[in-house]
Formats: C-alpha cells, sequence, structure tokens
C-alpha cells in the first residue's frame, strides 16, 4: 500500500499536486490525521500538523498545505487544513470560507476569520484561481463518539457545503475517528473492526446524518498517544488515502475532458 502511494503518478502532471480539503468540527481529529498519514507513510510517529490535546477552541487557524514526503521529495497529493467548525459560526471557520476554498479562491496562509469572511475585495482573494488552485476532495473527518451531538444549525452547514461540492462534481468523502471509542472489541483489537455491529451501525448512522453513501465512509484510528507506528492502524490509514486520492484524481481527469 505503501509502495502504490508512493508511485502514484497524476492523471496531469503539471498539477503539481492533488488538493485534499479537510474540514470538521473541533476535536474531530484532523490534524491527527495527518499526522497518521505521514507516520504511516514514513515508518515513523509524524507531529507535523500540530494538534491541539485540549480541544477546546480550533487549533487550525490558518489555510494551510500539508504536503507528504517519502524521502525523495513530495509525494503528488496533499491536504489542506482548517479552523474547525462550530454550531456557532461566530466562532468555527465560516460557511463562506468553506465555499470560497472550494473554489480556489483562498490563498495560501490566509488567517481565517470567522466574523469576517473573505469576499473578493480583499488581497488574499483569488479571483482567477486555476485547476491547481481549487479543491479536488472534499473529506469531513467526524469523531464515531460525537455522531449524535451534531445541531441543527452545523447540520444546515454541512448540507449547504455538501451541495456546493456537490455542484462541482467534487468527489467527497468521511473519514470516521476514533473507532477504538466507539466498540469494546475494535478497542481490543483494530482487525474487529469490519465485522463489529457497532462500527456498521455508527457508519450507517453517519451516512444518514450527512448525506454520504456508507461506501464513502472510511473508519481509521488516528495516532494520539503511541510512540511507535503498527500495521494495524497503518492499513487503516493507507485504505482511506489510496481511496481518497484515486476519486480526486479521477476528477480532475473528468475535468480535462469537459
Amino acid at each position: 500500500m505503501i509502495k502504490e502511494l508512493k508511485q502514484f503518478s497524476l492523471n496531469d502532471p503539471d498539477m503539481g499536486q492533488l488538493r485534499i480539503l479537510l474540514m470538521g468540527q473541533i476535536g474531530a481529529g484532523k490534524s491527527s490525521f495527518v499526522n497518521s498519514i505521514k507516520s504511516a507513510i514514513s515508518g515513523r510517529m509524524a507531529t507535523d500538523a500540530l494538534a491541539d490535546a485540549d480541544a477546546g477552541t480550533s487549533f487550525t487557524k490558518n489555510y494551510k498545505t500539508h504536503y507528504i514526503k517519502d524521502g525523495k521529495g513530495r509525494l503528488p497529493f496533499a491536504f489542506n487544513d482548517i479552523m474547525g467548525l462550530e454550531p456557532n459560526e461566530s466562532r468555527g471557520v465560516h460557511t463562506d470560507d468553506i465555499v470560497s476554498i472550494l473554489g480556489g479562491h483562498v490563498r495560501e496562509g490566509y488567517q481565517l476569520n470567522p466574523t469576517c469572511p473573505l469576499t473578493q475585495e480583499k488581497p488574499d482573494y483569488n479571483s482567477s484561481p486555476e485547476l491547481k488552485h481549487r479543491v479536488h476532495c472534499l473529506v469531513r473527518v467526524v469523531s464515531a463518539n460525537d455522531l449524535y451531538a451534531l445541531s441543527d444549525g452545523l447540520k444546515h452547514r454541512l448540507r449547504t457545503i455538501r451541495e456546493k461540492a456537490s455542484s462541482l462534481e467534487i468527489p467527497q468523502f468521511i473519514v470516521m475517528t476514533k473507532v477504538d471509542n466507539a466498540c469494546p472489541e475494535v478497542k481490543r483489537d483494530l482487525r474487529n473492526i469490519y465485522k463489529s455491529k457497532a462500527i456498521k451501525k455508527q457508519m450507517e448512522t453517519c451516512s444518514n446524518e450527512l448525506g454520504i453513501p456508507v461506501s464513502c465512509i472510511l473508519p481509521v484510528k488516528n495516532y494520539h498517544e503511541e510512540t511507535k507506528t503498527n500495521n494495524e492502524a497503518d492499513v487503516l490509514v493507507l485504505e482511506a488515502v489510496t481511496q481518497i486520492v484515486h476519486a480526486a484524481n479521477d476528477y480532475i481527469w473528468t475535468l480535462q475532458q469537459e
């Protein structure tokens, strides 16, 4: 699986990197997912994407790109991290900013402001984005523990973002984190994940709540307290990344045919 990702080639080599946007509630595990990807591919623990242990407020403030390296250089896919979503839009990332990011209008390093979304009049607004600036896959990161805690306001915002991504035909996935906390048998042995009725129920609930097919819901166990990688966690993370990058690659191929 690692070899396949390291040898992954783009349908359009001029793209440089596929751009995959991660979004989710505060504490869902976006930054930890990035670190888990880097750890699984490199074989050693990575902490490049800083994650807030408190998780009371969003640790990520800027629109930032996390590149994946293999020792020879960057792999042809990258992950963008943003502020966490909150029920109160005046605190977390603004829906309008996510919509602008999907279209490639937000420049790298822009500091997100929950109370003042980016507009066309501001210098950080990219009014003429190229295909490489746009999002090629949207990934919502959700915690298996928090599926029942989504407020109506947050569900509405997620629906707005999903509809915008759908109108752009951007592929969408859900990465479900903390699956080990949702089922004792999975906590005991991650290899039980696809045998677990509890995890299956969580995936079905997630599909119903967020409008994403079960086949596009990818359960993972992020590295959090571990000091060494292990095969069971790596396989789940690598399987998720493989599905995501192939869908993003198919998307840019489709756009070139139009």
